[in-house]
């Protein structure tokens, strides 16, 4: 039978190195996290799988919640240029599992999510892998952590419509922005990157990936 750790190894060997994810720290960090021990037991096969996989099943009002695809996580890791001194903002951190990676590469990680029960999980999880420089923070994903900012870096961890005010507003002067922007029916991995009042964005991969809660537009009335 296979083991995790060869399972991981695959991951990185034939997802990640081959989607030009050349920066050895993001290859370090999904080396050494153990992703399956942040899916649901019933799912650990499947937690490394070159898929989108859902960790947090739809509860009534509450939306089904995912850890992004291996190769499309990785890829927006290397478009936010994380530094080691940098203080970055996971939002949607679901169970958890992104907030760790980055905290083997940041300074320091907030992760945030809207439900008590996924915070609780999350910072069970940070725990138990004695991560002591990441917390996840119960609140709006599109409202940010703005008493945690300004950040360095900001990831939303799924696929959005739009892209908050109030998110751009805690990047710091220089800060980087990385989403998976839907415009009609393609998705592309866009980085938003601060300079003074002004922000500039530019496209560097092709991604799809399952909504992030909170950022589709609403759509018009018409008579």
């Amino acid at each position: 039978m296979t083991t995790a750790l060869e399972q991981r190894t695959n991951m990185v060997d034939s997802q990640i190195r081959p989607s030009d994810v050349t920066d050895s720290r993001i290859i370090a960090a999904m080396s050494a996290v153990p992703r399956e021990q942040f899916v649901p037991s019933a799912l650990r096969t499947l937690a490394y799988a070159d898929q989108d996989l859902q960790v947090i099943a739809r509860d009534g009002k509450r939306p089904a919640r995912y850890l992004l695809a291996p190769r499309t996580f990785a890829k927006m890791l290397q478009a936010a240029e994380i530094d080691s001194g940098d203080i970055v903002l996971d939002v949607g951190a679901a169970t958890g599992y992104s907030t760790a990676v980055m905290a083997r590469i940041a300074q320091t990680v907030v992760g945030l999510e809207e439900d008590e029960r996924h915070v609780s999980q999350a910072t069970k999880a940070l725990n138990t892998h004695s991560i002591d420089n990441a917390v996840v923070e119960q609140g709006s994903l599109t409202a940010g952590v703005a008493a945690e900012g300004p950040f360095d870096a900001i990831l939303l961890e799924g696929a959005v419509d739009l892209i908050p005010d109030a998110l751009l507003d805690q990047l710091k002067d220089g800060g980087r922005l990385v989403a998976i922007l839907e415009e009609g029916e393609v998705g592309r991995g866009v980085v938003v990157k601060r300079s003074g009042t002004s922000f500039d964005r530019r496209v560097v991969f092709d991604a799809t990936g399952p909504a992030l809660p909170g950022f589709q537009r609403v759509a018009a009335f018409e008579l």
